[in-house]
């Protein structure tokens, strides 16, 4: 029976600061990949993180879109306002609260986020969709353990 393998050296071993600077570097280029797909929409990313937000919940305030985007109320707002002006979200009273708004997409804001979906869920199967299934069940394990870790630095929130 043959020896196990030694040990790798601390040289060879995983560096997680090359992992980081890997993973940041396919976030920009899968990104910049989506923006182009989506720009064949006439969306930008964050009209589409709007958007698509709003299919999973509407009726939301543009606080609570803002949080669920990490980004600032003041953001939202400036989209919002050019979301309304295209026609593709609408601001409803809230009964009781004169100061917010519940967000809710129109029939136009609907089609255009489900499309952008569609193309999302294509490139996706184009690139991460060609893993076998275990390598994907694995890199899940890995996103959400990660993702918990990120979490409980000072400093960050829960949503994501």
């Amino acid at each position: 029976m043959p020896a196990p393998p030694p040990a790798p050296t601390p040289a060879e071993a995983a560096d997680p600061l090359r992992v980081w600077f890997r993973f940041i570097r396919l976030n920009r280029r899968v990104t910049a990949a989506m923006a182009g797909e989506l720009r064949g929409l006439g969306l930008s990313i964050p009209q589409f993180d709007a958007l698509s937000t709003l299919t999973e919940r509407e009726g939301m305030t543009q606080q609570d879109l803002a949080a669920r985007l990490y980004v600032t109320k003041g953001n939202v707002s400036g989209l919002i306002d050019r979301l309304v002006e295209a026609g593709l979200v609408e601001r409803r009273p809230i009964p009781g609260d004169r100061r917010s708004h519940a967000l809710y997409l129109t029939s136009a804001g609907a089609d255009l986020a489900t499309r952008g979906i569609v193309a999302q869920k294509a490139y996706v199967a184009r690139t991460l969709g060609q893993l076998p299934a275990q390598d994907i069940a694995d890199f899940e394990r890995l996103v959400l353990k990660w993702r918990d870790l990120a979490r409980e630095q000072p400093g960050t929130g829960e949503a994501g």
